[in-house]
């Protein structure tokens, strides 16, 4: 499977994201390294694998159980 590099202002477009919000919010918190970004040869540029962000971006909203949103962007499963 041939698998899709983003930009972050690639990435934006396509969810919906202000770049910045992708950077300094999701990165790290619901975008993880490896899984749905890269950095290619080690540099400081960031990758975004379209096909996995796709596939994860819905799990979230599709969990049913119970959540209290925190102000670091976090939930508490009550």
């Amino acid at each position: 499977m041939e698998l899709t590099y983003l930009t972050t202002d690639e990435l934006s477009e396509r969810i919906k994201y202000d770049p910045r919000t992708i950077r300094e919010r999701l990165k790290d918190s619901v975008l993880i390294e490896g899984t749905h970004y890269i950095r290619p040869f080690g540099g400081r540029k960031i990758l975004y694998i379209w096909e996995h962000i796709k596939r994860d971006m819905g799990l979230r909203s599709a969990d049913t159980s119970f959540a209290i949103p925190m102000a670091n962007g976090g939930v508490c499963h009550g």
